[in-house]
């Protein structure tokens, strides 16, 4: 009997319990190796291949089919960019219950993920312990346990209800967060994303006057709105001992760009040198790549090739190429994708290195992944 979307979502909960994330107290099933890695891969390309229309056209154009394809690695990916234009869901249209849209152009239709309670679901379970990982872990001035207040430098979610974003940060401010967590960013009237001044400096300084840590969390064009502020008014102020910064996104356009090294000097310059954190993230995927000494690194349930966009071949390692995903958390969508891109593998880390030069450019001027 072939597995049914449900039961896959299931495994995939059980890659994310095997790796000592989730709920402590959650048996992981007896076959968690990367052979089981790779079933599972297969299986959801089986099933996706049946149940996406149009990733199936995609998949018979190449040749591709689940007869055929034997490996991982020879599963079609769909560019990021298609999902503007087709319906990559198995979610039945009157059971979806939310879409996350790209943060595209404003000339351009913009990429759509459907979800329903179930690939939300997954979705959030997938998302928590990642950041949990890379922003919760004990350290100086940041114990063991601890639920911070969180600063959400965008809007909140029902000013921004189709961003992934948004959603993920509603989500670790439920479930992570100190009760007394807040969005103090705000939407305009042509949709562009703003800096709530006021009571973004409100919230720094009740954080910096309650001597607890902090999470600081927004997109780069964001925190340079801040910085500007800051600067304008001659303000800057130390944040308490193990506060944390998570950047991510790009400008276009939004404010003045900087490279990532400047833009996070000058956070440590405004804000007392907390402990900064790059996220990278699309509304196509259900996962989230982290940085760590500058490289990024995605999950265990999710992997990661740099190719050449004329062959489809995998480039050595440590040379730039396209970068492709593969994420088993999109139960509902498809899992492999192609973005628009650049960067280079280190192991199982990478590189990123900017948009290939015919992509769309990636940013967070009007919503963010």
């Amino acid at each position: 009997m072939n597995p049914s979307h449900s039961s896959l979502a299931d495994q995939v909960r059980g890659l994310i319990r095997s790796v000592g994330f989730s709920d402590p107290a959650a048996t992981p099933p007896a076959d968690t190796g990367p052979d089981a890695w790779d079933r599972l891969a297969l299986d959801l390309f089986r099933i996706q291949y049946a149940s996406v229309p149009a990733y199936r056209v995609f998949c018979d154009a190449r040749r591709r089919t689940p007869d055929t394809v034997a490996a991982w690695q020879e599963i079609p990916a769909i560019p990021t960019q298609t999902f503007q234009e087709l319906e990559f869901s198995a979610i039945d249209p009157g059971q979806r219950t939310r879409v996350f849209h790209s943060s595209g152009t404003t000339a351009q239709r913009p990429s759509r993920h459907f979800h329903h309670w179930e690939s939300l679901a997954l979705y959030e379970d997938s998302l928590r312990p990642w950041f949990a990982r890379h922003l919760l872990a004990p350290g100086p001035g940041f114990p063991q346990g601890l639920r911070p207040r969180c600063l959400a430098l965008t809007p909140p979610p029902e000013s921004v209800p189709h961003s992934s974003l948004v959603h993920m940060l509603e989500v670790v401010i439920r479930d992570l967060g100190d009760p007394g967590s807040t969005f103090t960013g705000r939407v305009d009237a042509d949709g562009t994303w703003e800096l709530g001044w006021e009571p973004t400096w409100a919230a720094l300084e009740s954080a910096r006057a309650a001597g607890a840590p902090i999470l600081v969390l927004g997109t780069a064009f964001l925190f340079v709105h801040l910085l500007d502020a800051m600067e304008l008014r001659g303000l800057s102020l130390r944040l308490p001992e193990g506060s944390r910064v998570m950047e991510t996104g790009g400008y276009k356009g939004r404010s003045r760009s900087l490279p990532r090294g400047e833009l996070h000097a000058a956070i440590a310059r405004r804000l007392g040198s907390p402990r900064i954190v790059s996220e990278y993230g699309m509304s196509e995927l259900s996962s989230q790549a982290y940085d760590s000494e500058g490289r990024f690194r995605f999950p265990p349930w999710v992997r990661i090739r740099t190719i050449q966009p004329e062959t489809g071949r995998d480039v050595p390692e440590g040379e730039p190429g396209i970068l492709r995903i593969h994420d088993l958390a999109n139960v509902w969508s498809v899992a492999a994708l192609e973005t628009g891109d650049l960067g280079r593998l280190h192991g199982n880390a990478f590189e990123l290195l900017g948009r290939a030069a015919e992509a769309e450019p990636r940013g967070c001027s009007r919503m963010t992944h």
